[in-house]
C-alpha cells in the first residue's frame, strides 16, 4: 500500500458478502478486504500488504452500496515504499492506510481510491486519489504477465571463459 493498488495491469474487484477481493494481473496479487464487521484481530501477521477491514456505505440513500471505506494496518515486512519511484516508508513499518473506494457520479467509468497515508517517514498524511477507467468489454482479456526470461546467466570470473555458465536462474516480477 499505496503501491500495491497501482494498476499497471487490469484489476477487478469481487464483491462477496463478507470479503471483497481485489485482484490486480500480475504475479501473486490478490487482496482480501474483510467486510464482515469483525474487530481488529489482537495478534496480525507482518505481511507486505497489511490486514485490511472495511465497510460499505449508501451515501445517496438510494438502498445501494456506492462507497467502501477501507482501513489497513501493520505490522507489515520491510522495507517498503509508497510507489513505483521507490520513496520509502518509515522502517518502523507502523503505517496506517485509509481508503474510500467509489465510483465517479459524474462519470460511471470512472472508479476513485481515495488513499491517505499515515506513517513516521512524513510530516503529514499524504493523499492520493488513484482512478481507474472501466472497461466496458464484459470478457476483459486476463493474459499471463510474468516476465518469463529463462536465460543463462555468464559471469567473468578470473579463469572462466564467457563460455561458462555458473547458472541458470528463471526470473518473475511481481508488480507490488
Amino acid at each position: 500500500m499505496p503501491l500495491s493498488m497501482v494498476a499497471f495491469l487490469p484489476l477487478e474487484f469481487v464483491v462477496t458478502p463478507d470479503v471483497t477481493y481485489v485482484l490486480i494481473t500480475g504475479a501473486d496479487h490478490l487482496r482480501r478486504i474483510d467486510t464482515d464487521g469483525r474487530d481488529w484481530p489482537e495478534d496480525i501477521e507482518p505481511s507486505y500488504q497489511g490486514y485490511s477491514i472495511g465497510k460499505w456505505f449508501d451515501e445517496d440513500g438510494d438502498g445501494r452500496y456506492d462507497v467502501l471505506e477501507v482501513e489497513t494496518r501493520g505490522p507489515f515486512k520491510g522495507p517498503r515504499s509508497f510507489d513505483a519511484t521507490g520513496l520509502p516508508l518509515h522502517f518502523d513499518n507502523q503505517s496506517l492506510f485509509k481508503e474510500r473506494i467509489y465510483r465517479d457520479k459524474a462519470d460511471a467509468r470512472l472508479l476513485h481510491d481515495e488513499i491517505t497515508v499515515f506513517d513516521h517517514a512524513l510530516t503529514r498524511p499524504w493523499i492520493v486519489d488513484k482512478k481507474y477507467v472501466r472497461n466496458p468489454n464484459p470478457r476483459p482479456s486476463w493474459g499471463e504477465n510474468n516476465c518469463g526470461m529463462e536465460r543463462d546467466l555468464k559471469i567473468l570470473v578470473a579463469g572462466l571463459t564467457n563460455r561458462d555458465v555458473i547458472g541458470v536462474e528463471s526470473h518473475s516480477l511481481a508488480f507490488l
